[in-house]
């Protein structure tokens, strides 16, 4: 399988995000013809206006970046995980991703389980739960035969979810992504890294990069969107702008690691 990760500098104009999302998503497939694509989380929007967020979300089936994902999909006949989007239902909001087969048909709809209501240590104050819900389900879907699992950014500190995952039979761990420069800088690799390594998976984490609007100032971004694999090597890592990057992923190589270190076999707890 080939696999493109979409990194963005996502803002809080949702028309232009999607514009940037088709542009990135069209010059992967046209330069690197991949079987699968993932975009980061909340390509359509990012801001901290809780009620711009909410006015960016859709309900889905449909919607303006629904439709358009789907669409994509279909046309350029490849899996298309559009990384996380804001979600409306019942008057809940979700941090979702949305996965599309290559007919556009619906795979998979995972709404993100971790929130980020942090405080840095530089003083940075994120709260997610001001404007989300969070999910409840573990979700992973068959493609080929070959087990997805998702999750979405802040996920990644939280082990026993990849645990989960990878009992479930995933071979690839998806991880969209808007991890912050100041947690970036010393935990992104590390824990991307580490899941790959104890999982024995694939890790798939397209970020988003550069800076965004949060209320009257701006953040950033860390970027350095990757691809690791199941040994914990890093295939294929993205520069400090918008773009992609690609990597073929090697499953007999996949599972020649899990013969040899049967992690698997010996997890008792």
């Amino acid at each position: 399988m080939k696999v493109s990760l979409i990194q963005m500098n996502s803002q809080d104009d949702k028309a232009a995000n999607l514009a940037q999302a088709e542009r990135l998503v069209t010059a992967a497939v046209e330069e690197d013809r991949p079987d699968f694509v993932i975009l980061p989380e909340l390509f359509t929007y990012m801001g901290d206006d809780v009620e711009g967020s909410r006015a960016a979300a859709e309900t889905f089936p449909g919607g303006e970046a629904y439709d358009l994902m789907r669409g994509l999909a279909a046309r350029y006949h490849v899996i298309l995980h559009a990384g996380s989007m804001l979600e409306h239902d019942e008057g809940r909001y979700y941090n979702t991703s949305v996965v599309f087969g290559r007919d556009g048909a619906e795979l998979a709809r995972y709404r993100k389980i971790h929130l980020f209501d942090i405080v840095t240590p530089g003083g940075e104050s994120y709260r997610e739960s001001d404007v989300m819900s969070r999910g409840a389900d573990i979700v992973s879907y068959d493609d080929d035969g070959i087990r997805i699992g998702c999750t979405i950014c802040y996920d990644i500190r939280f082990a026993e979810l990849y645990r989960a995952l990878a009992d479930a039979g995933a071979a690839i761990i998806t991880i969209p992504s808007a991890f912050t420069m100041e947690t970036g800088k010393d935990h992104w690799e590390v824990l991307c890294r580490a899941r790959a390594i104890e999982t024995q998976t694939y890790v798939l984490a397209p970020n988003q990069v550069g800076r965004h609007p949060e209320g009257n100032e701006m953040r950033a971004c860390f970027g350095h969107s990757m691809v690791v694999d199941p040994w914990g090597h890093v295939l294929a890592r993205a520069q400090d702008t918008p773009g992609f990057v690609s990597a073929r992923l090697d499953f007999p190589y996949m599972e020649s690691l899990r013969q040899g270190l049967p992690v698997h076999e010996h997890h008792v707890l």
